[in-house]
């Protein structure tokens, strides 16, 4: 019972269900009202065919009253009585006007003229009443079921004015219309099946695809990063749909393989000074007296200072994966930044030369941007035999931060590969220095959040060059 409820449930939520739905009270309205008009104008043309008819009468009656006579009773076109050559007068006369098959019943064509005083002296027939003498849509005959159209004009005759009434009658129009309302009401049903068959299939042809991504998507764990959803051959918007999500699906697998590689990375540069940390306590405890007067004390305050450096990086590049490395955007001088990560450096007794610092202002953190120059002269600091050269210039709407050195310089191959984390093209010289190979990973996320780039090359003093250009201050 439960499997038959959310099954209907399924369905009345279907897609499917509600586009046929849709598609099939749109059609009926609309054939509804087409039918509604197509009957209005089927009268409305038939009607003026009766009309026209009734005013041909009219006028040929006017022309032989006004150059004949009064027509004889019942004449019609003029071949009966009355008509042309007869001397009691001339007249129009019909078949229907001659044939009368049911004397109670008027024939569907009658007429009358009607003098200034109101007396009927000449008709087709019989009435029990005059016509109207004005033009009237509707009006209805004693003997007759449906109504008549009456149409009148006036003829003038030897000094004398009659009104000639002739009304037609409308049962044409009727059964013209009743005849046609059968067939709509047979067709218009079938034509709505058809058209919800139609929708029903198509809509299940086009939402196949998207069962099939459906399907395929319940199947994706977070274990199984690495499957996609199939991408069908048409090209319309569940093509596009499925090559999104296969996109989305690799974007997030790669950035599952970047945690994984990051924590794996983390743990290993964290367990490195934790194990130096722990041997050089447990040589201190098993032999005392074995280290040097403080050499513990300084040791395991070598090992400190490295952990907390390689956690407040890790914690700086967290940020720069949630987007907040860059809090605020203000004026930093980059020259004032630049200046003083050299007065820092020449203390460690290398030779910096600062010749080509200028002016240059840029918009940005100023914590940030400070850590940026810092990670770049430290490095290159590492690296330099003795010479280290930082150099700060504006130039077509950016400033340009250049920090170079005389050391071996990199590789082309590896010019890419230094910016990425835990990357160190000399293992044991810069885990020996304290490098952890985040700080150039470090200097581009920052450099990439405010809008500019970072590139490494070779420097005219023989080692690496690594170029920042940052947008101007305005």
């Amino acid at each position: 019972m439960a499997d038959r409820a959310a099954a209907a449930r399924s369905l009345r939520a279907s897609v499917r269900l509600r586009t046929t739905a849709a598609a099939v009270v749109v059609v009926a309205l609309a054939l509804l009202v087409g039918t509604f008009v197509l009957l209005a104008l089927v009268k409305d043309s038939l009607r003026d065919g009766v009309e026209t008819t009734a005013e041909q009468r009219v006028s040929s009656l006017i022309d032989q009253i006004e150059t004949s006579g009064l027509p004889a009773p019942g004449a019609g076109d003029g071949r009966g009585p009355g008509g042309p050559g007869d001397p009691g007068g001339d007249g129009p006369g019909s078949e229907l006007d001659d044939d009368l098959d049911d004397p109670e019943e008027p024939d569907e064509l009658v007429w009358q003229v009607i003098d200034a005083s109101g007396s009927v002296v000449r008709s087709s027939e019989p009435l029990e009443r005059s016509l109207p003498t004005e033009d009237t849509d509707e009006v209805r005959l004693p003997g007759a079921g449906p109504p008549y159209l009456v149409v009148a004009g006036v003829a003038r005759t030897q000094g004398r004015e009659y009104v000639v009434a002739v009304a037609a009658s409308l049962e044409g129009v009727e059964e013209s219309a009743e005849a046609l309302v059968g067939p709509l009401l047979i067709g218009l049903p079938l034509l709505l099946l058809l058209v919800g068959g139609t929708t029903w299939v198509v809509a299940t042809r086009a939402l196949a695809p998207v069962e099939r991504i459906r399907r395929e998507v319940e199947q994706i764990t977070g274990d199984r990063l690495d499957r996609r959803v199939p991408v069908p051959a048409s090209r319309d918007e569940i093509h596009r749909l499925a090559q999104t999500m296969n996109s989305m699906l690799g974007r997030l697998e790669s950035s599952r393989q970047r945690q994984q590689q990051f924590v794996a990375d983390a743990s290993h540069e964290l367990r490195s000074p934790l194990a130096s940390i722990r041997q050089t306590a447990e040589v201190a405890q098993t032999h005392p007296g074995a280290l040097p007067e403080g050499e513990l004390a300084d040791a395991v305050l070598e090992d400190s200072l490295r952990m907390q450096r390689l956690v407040e990086q890790l914690l700086l590049l967290s940020r720069a994966d949630e987007g907040a490395v860059v809090r605020t955007h203000q004026e930093v001088d980059l020259d004032d930044l630049a200046l003083t990560e050299a007065r820092r450096v020449r203390r460690t007794g290398l030779d910096v030369d600062t010749t080509g610092v200028g002016a240059g202002r840029v918009l940005g953190d100023r914590t940030s941007l400070g850590q940026v120059v810092r990670n770049l002269v430290e490095n290159a600091a590492r690296h330099a035999e003795k010479t280290l050269a930082v150099s700060v210039r504006e130039s077509a709407g950016a400033v340009e931060l250049s920090v170079e050195d005389d050391g071996p310089g990199i590789a082309e191959a590896d010019r890419e590969r230094v910016f990425e984390r835990f990357v160190r093209l000399d293992e044991a010289r810069t885990r020996d220095a304290g490098g952890s190979g985040l700080g150039l990973a470090i200097v581009r996320e920052i450099v990439t959040a405010l809008g500019g780039s970072v590139q490494v090359d070779s420097s005219p003093l023989g080692g690496a060059r690594f170029v920042v250009r940052l947008p101007a201050a305005p």
